[in-house]
């Protein structure tokens, strides 16, 4: 499982702000038609916006798409240092 994550490329792909593509996704947390929140090579990554609706998910390819009107994204960057100074200490 890590050769996957470090073949895993964080890349977000937004067309007219209601086609949502994300790869390097580790793990889906909570979802609803207003906010999804999930899991990145990058960290947290909370999506905002209205009809939101995952079309497609890979947890395995690290890969998710999504449809709906996209109002904001927001990495939680104090989550990012916490698991990377929890990762090194794990490894």
């Amino acid at each position: 499982m890590d050769d996957k994550n470090t073949n895993w490329r964080h890349q977000v792909n937004l067309v007219d702000r209601e086609e949502l593509t994300v790869d390097g996704v580790v793990n889906l947390g909570s979802f609803d038609e207003k906010e999804i929140v999930m899991e990145t090579e990058e960290g947290i990554l909370i999506i905002r916006g209205t009809g939101l609706n995952i079309k497609q998910l890979n947890l395995d390819k690290g890969h998710i798409s999504i449809e709906g009107v996209v109002q904001s994204l927001v990495y939680d960057e104090e989550v990012k240092q916490k698991k990377g100074l929890l990762g090194r200490l794990l490894r």
